[in-house]
């Protein structure tokens, strides 16, 4: 089944450009042909194409599909990007085939890159939105300071996963069902210890992955499938 995203179907007709082109050229698909649809907010949406002409594709609205929600709480993953940014792509796509509501690029003392253009990571966000039949697109953020970001006003637990020396528990043994939680994971050097105490004392609780060594990408898409398994309990 072949999913469009329409992110503004409830108000405007017309399939996005390059969808469109993708329905109409790619899949030859024409007037009276039926579809399915994504705004990413919540619905999907079956339709049928009215009118296809040139790079247009119109589209009338047979039946509203709301999805209920497939976790509880708001799942939010912040994380230092990759130098390679084949490893950031590859965890934007597979974090949004498990599950998961927003994604932050942290500018920590130790990143190894400080600019992610996030229209790519955008359109592989709606590619594997459509492809894990998902109605929930999460948001993705920009680089933001790692001083702003934890001096935010969280709801819900604050967790920051990092390799410095101290008993920190599992996040699998703290994370409490159901509810709302962000996790922070630093770059390959790891966050500088001002970072940790400066992440403390906002509030966030140090935890650990688990004994082995792992890759940012690794971790972070570890932190996502936990905090959905917890948010499934």
């Amino acid at each position: 089944m072949h999913v469009f995203y329409t992110p503004d179907i409830a108000s405007c007709p017309d399939m996005p450009e390059e969808e469109a082109a993708h329905c109409l050229r790619v899949l030859r698909l024409g007037e009276g042909d039926e579809v399915t649809l994504t705004d990413g907010k919540g619905c999907f949406y079956r339709a049928v194409i009215s009118a296809a002409q040139g790079k247009r594709c119109r589209l009338r609205v047979t039946h509203t599909l709301p999805q209920e929600p497939l976790w509880r709480g708001h799942l939010h993953l912040a994380m230092a990007p990759t130098k390679n940014m084949d490893r950031i792509e590859w965890l934007a796509e597979k974090a949004t085939e498990i599950g998961f509501d927003e994604l932050t690029f942290l500018d920590c003392r130790f990143s190894e890159r400080k600019v992610v253009k996030t229209d790519r990571i955008e359109k592989i966000v709606v590619s594997a939105l459509k492809q894990s039949l998902k109605a929930r697109k999460p948001a993705v953020n920009g680089m933001t300071p790692f001083a702003r970001f934890v001096g935010q006003d969280f709801g819900g637990q604050r967790f920051i996963a990092h390799c410095h020396e101290g008993e920190k528990p599992l996040l699998a043994d703290v994370l409490a069902p159901g509810q709302d939680a962000v996790v922070a994971i630093g770059p390959e050097g790891d966050f500088s210890p001002e970072e940790v105490r400066m992440a403390v004392e906002a509030g966030f609780r140090p935890v650990s992955l688990g004994r082995s060594r792992l890759r940012t990408e690794t971790a972070a898409l570890v932190a996502v499938h936990l905090m959905n398994l917890a948010a499934n309990r």
